[in-house]
């Protein structure tokens, strides 16, 4: 995540646990590594994430939706795949959306990412 657009994001929510990062990519000081695995771990407090954007995202997504049920904020970057079933099931009409504007950057990337994001905010 692009880090002036995470600080935009956390002066907004305030975050308490990066529910998916290594230690390079950390956003807050509480996070969860591969090795714990954040879909394993109880998500509390406001929480960020930005999910690898391979075959599992799906399961963040519920993962965050679900955790929303029990009290927990849950702010996520995702690539904006409308036409996906985890968008249907878990976001569309459930969570606010906000679509980013233009193409971010990750990492040193010399390119912008080839698709396009969003933030799904889970309350």
């Amino acid at each position: 995540t692009p880090q002036w657009f995470f600080e935009m994001l956390d002066n907004e929510f305030g975050f308490d646990l990066d529910a998916c990062a290594v230690p390079e990519n950390a956003k807050c000081k509480r996070f969860y590594s591969p090795e714990q695995n954040g879909l394993l771990q109880t998500w509390a407090g406001t929480v960020w994430c930005n999910p690898p954007y391979g075959r599992q995202i799906g399961e963040w997504v519920q993962k965050a939706h679900d955790s929303a049920g029990n009290g927990t904020t849950v702010v996520m970057l995702l690539p904006a795949r409308t036409d996906t079933a985890w968008f249907h099931d878990y976001i569309y009409g459930v969570a606010e959306i906000r679509f980013v504007r233009g193409r971010l950057k990750f990492g040193g990337s010399k390119w912008n990412a080839p698709f396009p994001n969003m933030v799904v905010v889970f309350r």
